[in-house]
Formats: structure tokens, sequence, C-alpha cells
């Protein structure tokens, strides 16, 4: 029986189209957790040589948060002054650790509710002062490809900001956009209820004719009105897995809590039942990004690569020199909550450290195989996980 594809396909989607040679990286949502957890599965990378092989980087909420610091310091990384340790962590960990260290989505919130302007416009202000200091899509490296994913509200499909596009299949594209990468980020991580919707206003005559499938049209081309890039897509699959043939997935997502007494009043309630038919939809995904990556070639979902998660037992990759992680250590950093609140230097570090120490785990047991020499130390040995 073929596996079952994570992807649906579009009716724009080519029938003979076949992923081409080459590595995609797929970053997940899940907040500050998410953004710290990814800057470790980074770090392995890069010393391991293959960040650098990358073909695609694909991201969601708060895994574009830190996606949107690498594509940024990339030149740096090609550069490489000093250990590749020291390197990546002046470039791109320390930058999102001082963001972690702030608290972005009460002020938010707070000043969102006493002052005029949306509170995803706050958080995109708060991105740009801390992170990207006024840089646009256009000064977003040409290889590899970024990709950072909103979900659009209005057409129910992706949209994409990269430097050559932002888009919607159904919608239709803008060419080299320079929006502020702020904003693009700031529209992947517009978590709901409390940051979404993100508002994106254009001139329809911006977008590239006939670009759209069925919808290019006002408002859908003057008033885009997006939420996180989670919604759709919580893994950051869809941009690159139709396209390449090796796919990372690093996930980072939360898990919804038992809750022995559900809220019976239509508002809450409804928002419980949400909450449980997007993690049941994350569940089946990640359970299907697996089938594929066990798929004999041929199968039309198979794909190369690896998964690895926040809730991941590293014990179940079987390698005897495997980084210590103990279980429950582990699970208690992946009930980190899925919020922009700040995180103490501990926590911080025990979160790099795991997904370091997972990626590293993951890649000699699914990528690279013994040619990747196991890693003795964390990045922040004393902190461990």
């Amino acid at each position: 029986m073929p596996t079952i594809s994570p992807i649906r396909p579009l009716p724009t989607d080519e029938e003979t189209e076949n992923p081409e040679p080459g590595m995609a990286l797929c970053l997940s949502g899940g907040g500050y957790r998410a953004m710290v957890f990814h800057l470790g599965v980074l770090w392995r990378l890069y010393e391991a040589g293959l960040l650098l092989r990358l073909k695609r980087v694909s991201s969601v909420s708060g895994g574009s948060i830190t996606a949107g610091v690498l594509a940024l310091r990339w030149n740096a990384l090609i550069a490489g002054a000093g250990s590749p340790r020291e390197t990546f962590e002046q470039e791109v960990v320390l930058p999102v650790r001082d963001l972690a260290g702030e608290t972005l989505d009460a002020e938010a919130i707070v000043l969102g509710v006493l002052l005029p302007g949306r509170i995803s416009d706050r958080v995109a202000d708060a991105y740009d002062r801390h992170l990207f200091h006024g840089a646009t899509l256009q000064d977003l490296p040409d290889a590899p490809r970024f990709v950072i994913n909103a979900t659009n509200v209005q057409s129910g499909a992706i949209w994409r900001f990269a430097k050559p596009y932002m888009r919607d299949w159904r919608v239709g594209e803008v060419r080299n956009p320079t929006l502020p990468l702020a904003q693009a980020v700031a529209a992947s991580s517009a978590f709901p209820p409390v940051l979404s919707p993100f508002e994106l206003r254009l001139d329809p005559a911006s977008f590239t004719p006939g670009s759209g499938h069925d919808l290019q049209r006002r408002p859908f081309t003057s008033r885009v009105i997006l939420s996180d890039g989670g919604v759709y897509d919580n893994l950051g699959l869809e941009t690159a897995w139709k396209r390449y043939d090796t796919i990372l997935v690093s996930d980072a997502g939360g898990l919804i809590a038992p809750e022995e007494e559900p809220k019976g009043d239509w508002a809450q309630h409804s928002y419980r039942v949400l909450n449980l038919v997007d993690n049941q939809v994350r569940a089946l995904r990640k359970r299907q990004v697996i089938a594929s990556f066990r798929a004999p070639e041929g199968d039309a979902a198979h794909r190369k690569g690896a998964y690895w998660g926040i809730r991941t037992d590293i014990a179940g990759y079987g390698l005897a020199d495997a980084l210590d992680c103990p279980h429950e250590r582990t699970m208690a950093l992946a009930e980190t909550p899925t919020r922009l609140k700040r995180l103490d230097d501990a926590v911080q570090e025990r979160l790099v450290n795991w997904g370091y120490a997972v990626c590293d785990a993951a890649l000699r047991a699914h990528v690279t195989g013994p040619e990747l020499l196991p890693q003795r130390a964390f990045p922040y040995p004393n902190a461990k996980v």
C-alpha cells in the first residue's frame, strides 16, 4: 500500500513533479521554547558541516524567529572566523538568547488594549528593535532559500515570505518584496488568539498578473489577513517537502494538556475543541512524515532524512555514545509554555543543549551514519539538560 504523504497536492502542482536532489530543513513553531531549542539544532548542523549544505530552510512561528536571525548572519557563518562553536554562538545564538530574556507577548497585549494599533504590530516592532534592525526580505541570502510561512486566514492557504517573492497560490505573488523581515516573522508567529491576526496592506498592482489561481482580486490583494504559520502547517513542511528529496524536521511543538473539568461556556469550550483538532492534525502529520522516511524508494511519498522532536526519547536512537539526556529531564523542558515570555538563563541553556543533543543523535542514526563523529560535550556543559 502506498504511503500517505504529509503534504496535500494543490491544483497548481504538476502531476509528474518529483523532488530534486538536495537537503531542506523545517523548523516548527512553539514560541520561545521552539526558538531556543532550534538554536541547539542549528548549532549541531553547523559544526557537522551540514548547515551550509542546505538548499532551503522552511519555518513557522517560533522557528521563524530563529530562521530570520540565521538568514541575516548567513554570510558571517560562511566566512567562519574562529572555531565553529565560537562563530555560531556569536553570530546566531547570543542575539536570539538576548531576545529570549525579554517578555514580548504580555507587554504587547497590554499596550494593544490601552493604545491604538494591533498587538501583532507591536510584536513586529519588538522583533525589529531586538533582532532585525530594519532588514527587509531583500536582505536574505540568495541561497539557501529561506521561506517564512504564515497562514492566510482569507484563502485558507499558506502565505510564503521569501527573497524572490511573497505569495499565496490562490491569491498570487509579489516579486522581490521589500517588506521588513520583522513583519514577516511577526505574521509567521502571530499565535492565536491573542497575537493574531497580522494585517498586511498591499497595492493590488504589485501582484504579478495571472499569478493567482482563483482569488487574485480585491480584497485578497489589498488587505491580507494572516495568522501563525503553524495554524496551517506546524512543522513548516509544505514549502520544502515537494521540492527536495532529503528533509530534516525539527519539531519543538507543544502538546495539549489534559483538563479535568473542561469549561462549559461556548467560547472556552470551542477554544478547547479547536486545540484538540489541531493537536490531532499535528500528530497525524508527524506520523506521516516518519512513515515517508520508512517508505521504500519508488513510493511517491518516500523521502530521505530524519525527524526529531522536543519530546523524543534519545534512547530510542540506540546510540551508546549519545549525549546524556534523561527522558524525564527533556520532557520537563518540553512543558515550557508556548509563549514569548522571558526564559531564565538556565532554561535557555538546557533547551539549547537538548536541541543540540537530539539533532546529533538523529543525524548519526538516520542521515550521516558513523562518519559523523559523536559530540562529547554540550554547548553549555555545566547546564546539561
